[in-house]
């Protein structure tokens, strides 16, 4: 399970090695075992023998901001074997092989956009002939980024992020079409979000985005060293060029809550004219992220959670650096 603390005034602490979770309602104790990850939202507390116990039971620990993203992490020093893995990986992001890694990447999420757009399918011809001139369209660049060529990534970063921009406005005008119209949205917003899909969106991958960056942390990967993503100064860069294969998980959970009609007024804040999912609003769709993470689904002939995929996804990319340094 996933510890969330998101309300003002909880707190969780360690009792008897248990955590023990206090607010309003009373007071909850979770074996550490039964712990994945633990997030803080301000105006939430964490005690230091609780950072502790989680550490000693290799439990995430992140503190997120209003958007979901995580702001500060604490982790063991168990994960990985960093020194090694960090220096081949450096050597991977100025080789031939990073050019075919990152448009497999891009590719992929492109066979991801598509898939949903055709789960999505139902009665409404309209929208299926607006989602099926979409699907065209993203194979159509699917293909120009097949054949892309370059020696390093920067040969090709320009079209790489033409192709895969365009790609990605085409989805997200056909994903419109299937929400109802109190959802619709003009094209995607972001820090802050114009609207109630754009804010469940912002939050969703936020959660997403620690999941990502905690995989690889752990893994010995350096999120700091990017492949696609290079030019934002001290960010987790290689997070950004990972996180967009899954950002489809997050899109249909937002889809389908929007479809059933589940969210209120009172579940989002808006604040000069920018939306933020608030309150129950957050409960709500926090829950059913991670329900729908907790899933599972066959990727690669092998049946696990999807949590366990992004695992097991920045595993086999920390064995490639050490299988394959330099060109």
């Amino acid at each position: 399970m996933n510890i969330i603390l998101n309300s003002f005034g909880v707190s969780l602490q360690k009792e008897n090695n248990l955590f023990a979770i206090f607010s309003q309602e009373g007071k909850q104790l979770i074996p550490p075992r039964d712990v994945k990850s633990i997030s803080i939202s301000k105006g939430a507390r964490i005690s230091s023998d609780a950072v502790l116990l989680a550490i000693e039971n290799e439990v995430d620990v992140f503190f997120i901001n209003q958007l979901g993203m995580p702001q500060g992490r604490v982790w063991s020093n168990r994960y990985g074997s960093v020194s090694t893995i960090r220096k081949n990986q450096l050597e991977f992001i100025y080789s031939s092989r990073s050019v075919e890694w990152i448009k497999q990447q891009v590719k992929d999420k492109m066979d991801n956009q598509v898939a949903l757009l055709l789960t999505l399918q139902n009665t409404d011809d309209r929208a299926n002939r607006i989602a099926q001139s979409v699907i065209n369209a993203i194979s159509d660049h699917k293909a120009k980024v097949t054949k892309l060529e370059g020696m390093i990534v920067a040969d090709i970063a320009a079209s790489l992020r033409g192709w895969e921009g365009a790609a990605t406005r085409r989805y997200f005008q056909a994903l419109n079409e299937y929400l109802p119209v109190k959802y619709r949205f003009e094209g995607r917003s972001q820090h802050p979000a114009a609207d109630m899909f754009n804010a469940l969106l912002n939050y969703g991958y936020g959660i997403l985005y620690g999941k990502v960056e905690g995989a690889l942390i752990k893994a010995g990967i350096d999120p700091y060293i990017g492949v696609f993503h290079r030019d934002d100064y001290n960010r987790p860069v290689l997070v950004y060029d990972v996180i967009e294969r899954y950002r489809v998980w997050v899109d249909y959970v937002a889809v389908r809550l929007c479809c059933e009609d589940v969210f209120t007024e009172e579940c989002f804040s808006i604040k000069n004219g920018a939306y933020w999912l608030d309150g129950l609003g957050k409960r709500i769709f926090v829950q059913a992220v991670h329900d729908y993470m907790a899933e599972i689904i066959k990727v690669d002939h092998t049946d696990r959670s999807r949590d366990t995929h992004i695992t097991l996804f920045a595993q086999r990319l920390a064995q490639y650096f050490l299988d394959t340094p330099g060109n």
